[in-house]
């Protein structure tokens, strides 16, 4: 049940002036995934500020991009959520929307044990007919996928993958090792994608991807294909560009960015802001070098 190999991109979700959803400005941001090689496309995650959206919005928004993508890559929904049954009913939305594939976080803020990950994960699944990867981000959570826990929920019969982003090679060497074929494990940090290919991955959920989509994709198919040496270099160089996008909470900087290139990416919701002065001059100097702008 392998969702997609090689780079599937985070999308920001682009607001107009007023706060809306800004369909014309996102309908060009798919269009140049697509154009430049993106695998996959992942509607409403953490990085399309899906925490600020309706159920409304988030659906609608999954909708369009389902009705935009027109089958050329796949569509995969965000539908994470700290309540089991509100992710529930994400799930059938998302189904119904049209999305090939759902996108669902560990529960946040009032958590749960790994026993409870399970029931929590495999009532989403068990809500949709396709496939589900696992989001495991303590960072923004508080709470992380063991590799036990991943194992049982392998079994899981539309749960296909992991987005694994603990930054722990050993506990993602685990989750490998005991999970085999049974699990498609996903960087969901740009920074450790060939680490993560080296141990069994087979692509990255990318935030970087919005700015720099052809060369994500190369350094993923790169090392699939056997060019390692090929896959590190355009990893090493790809890395300044990454902790600037990353200097401030995502998706700030990559927005940010997307500016800079030109594309109507919009503002933020709060309580996010704008970004401070020294780190977008340190942004700008970082995507200036990389070739960006």
């Amino acid at each position: 049940m392998e969702v997609f190999r090689g780079s599937g991109v985070a999308i920001v979700t682009p607001f107009s002036a007023d706060g809306k959803v800004d369909y014309q400005a996102y309908e060009r941001l798919l269009e140049f995934q697509i154009a430049n090689g993106t695998d996959a496309i992942i509607s409403c995650g953490t990085t399309g500020e899906a925490s600020t959206m309706t159920d409304g919005e988030q659906i609608e928004t999954v909708r369009f991009a389902v009705e935009t993508v027109r089958k050329r890559v796949p569509v995969i929904a965000g539908a994470g959520s700290n309540d089991t049954a509100h992710g529930v009913s994400l799930a059938k939305a998302c189904e119904k929307a049209g999305a090939d594939a759902l996108l669902t976080v560990t529960p946040y803020y009032n958590k749960t044990t790994q026993r409870g990950l399970v029931a929590h994960f495999t009532a989403q699944a068990q809500a949709a007919d396709i496939p589900l990867i696992l989001y495991s981000v303590a960072s923004r959570t508080g709470m992380q996928i063991l590799p036990k826990t991943a194992c049982e929920l392998s079994k899981v019969p539309n749960i296909a993958g992991i987005k694994e982003a603990s930054k722990d090679i050993s506990q993602i060497t685990e989750i490998a090792e005991r999970c085999g074929d049974d699990l498609t494990i996903y960087s969901g940090d740009d920074n450790i994608v060939v680490p993560i290919l080296s141990v069994g991955g087979k692509g990255v959920i990318s935030v970087a991807a919005n700015v720099a989509p052809r060369d994500v994709h190369d350094m993923v198919m790169k090392y699939l294909a056997g060019d390692c040496a090929g896959s590190l270099k355009l990893q090493l160089a790809l890395q300044p560009l990454c902790r600037a996008l990353f200097s401030e909470v995502n998706p700030i900087p990559v927005k940010t960015a997307l500016r800079m290139m030109g594309f109507a990416a919009g503002g933020f919701r709060a309580p996010l802001l704008e970004m401070e002065e020294g780190n977008r001059v340190v942004l700008e100097r970082a995507m200036k070098e990389y070739g960006l702008i």
